[in-house]
């Protein structure tokens, strides 16, 4: 091999690919101590959160886990992802939040992934924010909808799972009420971050309505990731991006990051995420990546994370202070 060969930026991508593949193939996805909610949330477009919230999903589901994943965003892009019907007439999210639907009875489960269910959105979410407004406990709609789906997934309400695992809640890119909705349900916030210059703005007023929700709504909230997307190594700009990112958020951000990947885009057009339509793409393996680690993270700190009650009817953040 000549140096100039050694130095070939798609030869450092392969070697690179292998080793990831090699280190997933032995890997084993860890169960948490109990359900983990997590929130997959940014008020700013076109970061991959649908892309992030399905195909962790996906990834957490093939390695045994049971996840629920719960479509938020009226243009249901995750639902189209995994194959799941979503047209006006299908019973979704909406019925649950506005009709008062148990969860489990507009789930669907994922064609392509075992251990997998979707709660779809249709169209009809549009105007939910508006009806949502006059309702009683508006802001708490899913946290009620999701206790009870845990609740009967353990008897069984969830067919073939003794127990869910992973709540994912995909948001729309905006703060309205849906998204409340999703962080006062939620345990924790995973925040796409896009390796670009505009990646940090507006990320201070997510934190800030995360505070309030945690004050006032939902106090075992908090960000427990962040997941650096379409992250490109060759330019000055990603690696920039990235370094600011884990300078400020060192406990949050994952190693693993995801590439930009024409896999990656394509995969929905097929009704599939990247896992299931090309497994051995480096966008599947950096998700599987993140996904193990997301599983490695939640096997050692569910029982301490902040918010956690703990014995004196105090919380975990509360002791610390």
């Amino acid at each position: 091999m000549t140096p100039e060969d050694g130095d070939s930026p798609v030869l450092a991508a392969v070697t690179e690919d292998a080793e990831k593949r090699a280190r997933l193939a032995s890997k084993t996805f860890p169960r948490p101590d109990r359900p983990r909610i997590i929130t997959v949330s940014n008020q700013k477009g076109g970061v991959g959160k649908t892309t992030t919230a399905v195909n962790l999903a996906a990834a957490l589901a093939q390695n045994g886990l049971n996840v629920v994943l719960v479509d938020t965003d009226p243009q249901g892009n995750a639902s189209t992802a995994l194959n799941i019907d979503h047209h006006a007439e299908v019973p979704s999210i909406y019925d649950v939040l506005v009709d008062g639907t148990a969860m489990s009875e507009v789930l669907q489960p994922c064609p392509d992934v075992d251990h997998l269910w979707c709660v779809p959105a249709t169209i009809d979410l549009a105007g939910a924010e508006i009806e949502l407004v006059s309702l009683v406990a508006r802001e708490s709609r899913m946290r009620s909808a999701l206790a009870a789906l845990l609740t009967d997934g353990a008897a069984g309400a969830v067919s073939g799972a003794d127990r869910i695992d992973y709540v994912i809640i995909d948001c729309p890119p905006s703060l309205g009420l849906l998204t409340v909705n999703a962080f006062v349900a939620a345990h924790e916030v995973l925040i796409p971050i896009q390796c670009e210059y505009y990646a940090l703005e507006g990320l201070s007023q997510l934190l800030s309505n995360i505070d309030l929700i945690r004050t006032h709504l939902n106090p075992e909230l908090h960000v427990s990731t962040i997941l650096l997307t379409m992250y490109d190594g060759r330019t000055n700009l990603s690696r920039q991006v990235a370094e600011e990112v884990r300078e400020h958020f060192p406990d949050e951000v994952l190693a693993a990051t995801v590439p930009r990947s024409v896999r990656v885009s394509e995969a929905p057009s097929f009704g599939q995420t990247v896992i299931t339509y090309d497994p051995q793409s480096s966008g599947a393996l950096s998700y599987l990546e993140a996904a193990a680690e997301i599983a490695d993270r939640g096997s050692t700190t569910t029982s301490t994370s902040p918010g956690t009650p703990i014995e004196d009817g105090s919380t975990t953040e509360e002791a610390g202070r």
